[in-house]
């Protein structure tokens, strides 16, 4: 069995090693490496949330603009 060794940069790591393990599955009996990779991003969208009808558009009171009433309502005080 042949073997190859690459050196890689570390920002260039995670790019090669996606398109090798993208390759055929029968070209590679091993796949070894040294480092780590980065840890996933901390963000975690929500997930499994229902956004009713009445919640959302005009109505949403969540969001980052206010609808013409809330927006009236918060002049107002």
């Amino acid at each position: 069995m042949k073997e190859i060794k690459l050196n890689v940069k570390d920002e260039h790591f995670e790019t090669l090693l996606t398109i090798i393990e993208n390759l055929n599955s029968e070209l590679i009996d091993e796949l070894t490496y040294t480092g780590q990779l980065k840890p996933d991003s901390k963000y975690k969208p929500r997930l499994n949330t229902i956004i009713k009808e009445e919640e959302s558009g005009t109505s949403d009171t969540f969001g980052k603009y206010l609808n013409p009433d809330m927006y009236k309502k918060k002049l107002n005080k």
